[in-house]
């Protein structure tokens, strides 16, 4: 699909990973992006739904916006991550039909996966098994949204394509150690504990764990090229093929933050998902997409940042 000359539409597109695909769109020459904004279009309503299509009048939907939050925010608000993230998806997706909409691109989430999924995750193991309880509604709501897209593709033949995104990190992500991921909630304690002249941080869990990680440019540079390249009905994972645990991490963002005391674990916290990598080889050879950023380079990255951007708003 040529996107230049389509009205599109970018839900989440002034978040985080909205706003890097926006900007891979801007890139490949897209001008006609429409980005609806929470404060005039409740995506979790009928109405505000309605509103935003008699506006964008897109021929492309990308569907990214969400509710999302680390173990702790799962944990508290699990009901109302069910209810905004399957309400939202559903009403779009319904209306993009209604719409004839060309193309929609939906964005779901690892947390569908079962909790001990084979490692690495292949899609077709995603129905064999329950998620990992602490995140179970968030992952079960966007994976609702997969079988939406097969079922009217199959009943109204809509070309409606669903990615799965391992967690992702960069700039522009959530710092907010109330509601952050693994990531940015450990660059900010490094540094603060850093500034501060800690000697001990203290973590979540045993460190066992193990995560893959995909820098967000690259990930918007992976769903924009499935909505040029891929009209399949299955999902596609979207990673790096890189596995490290939680300890690693923790050692590694200590280390590029300068952070020199001692790395402490609360084994009174949940762990969360024993372990997440991805086969990543289908997004290969459907759309050729490879991750191409060097993890530490990543970091490093997200980590100036932080500083530059988080620190000094905060300090002015």
């Amino acid at each position: 699909m040529d996107l230049v000359r389509k009205r599109i539409c970018v839900t989440g597109g002034a978040g985080f990973l909205g706003s890097f695909v926006v900007e891979e769109l801007q890139r490949r020459g897209c001008k006609d992006v429409f980005i609806p904004r929470r404060a005039e279009y409740d995506l979790t309503t009928a109405a505000g739904v309605d509103r935003m299509f008699a506006d964008a009048r897109p021929e492309v939907l990308f569907h990214l916006a969400a509710v999302v939050g680390g173990i702790g925010a799962n944990k508290e608000n699990p009901g109302s991550f069910f209810y905004q993230n399957a309400m939202m998806g559903i009403q779009l997706i319904e209306q993009a039909r209604l719409n004839r909409v060309q193309k929609t691109v939906v964005v779901g989430t690892i947390c569908a996966y079962p909790k001990f999924a084979p490692i690495p995750f292949r899609e077709e193991t995603l129905w064999d098994g329950y998620p990992e309880e602490t995140n179970a509604p968030y992952g079960i709501a966007k994976k609702a949204l997969l079988v939406q897209c097969q079922a009217y593709r199959q009943q109204y033949g809509m070309n409606a394509i669903y990615l799965l995104p391992v967690n992702l990190y960069g700039p522009r992500d959530n710092f907010d150690l109330q509601s952050s991921h693994v990531i940015p909630a450990l660059i900010r304690k490094c540094i603060e504990a850093k500034e501060r002249g800690d000697r001990e941080l203290v973590c979540w869990g045993d460190g066992s764990p193990t995560r893959e990680f995909l820098y967000a440019p690259d990930a918007a540079r992976a769903v924009v090229l499935a909505a040029q390249r891929y009209d399949g009905e299955e999902p596609v994972n979207l990673g790096s093929g890189r596995e490290i645990s939680i300890k690693e991490l923790s050692e590694t963002i200590a280390r590029l933050c300068g952070f020199t005391g001692k790395i402490a674990w609360d084994t009174s916290k949940p762990n969360g998902q024993p372990r997440r990598q991805l086969d990543v080889s289908r997004a290969k050879r459907s759309f050729g997409f490879e991750a191409s950023t060097p993890f530490e380079e990543g970091l490093r990255e997200t980590i100036d940042w932080f500083k530059a951007d988080v620190l000094k708003s905060a300090i002015a």
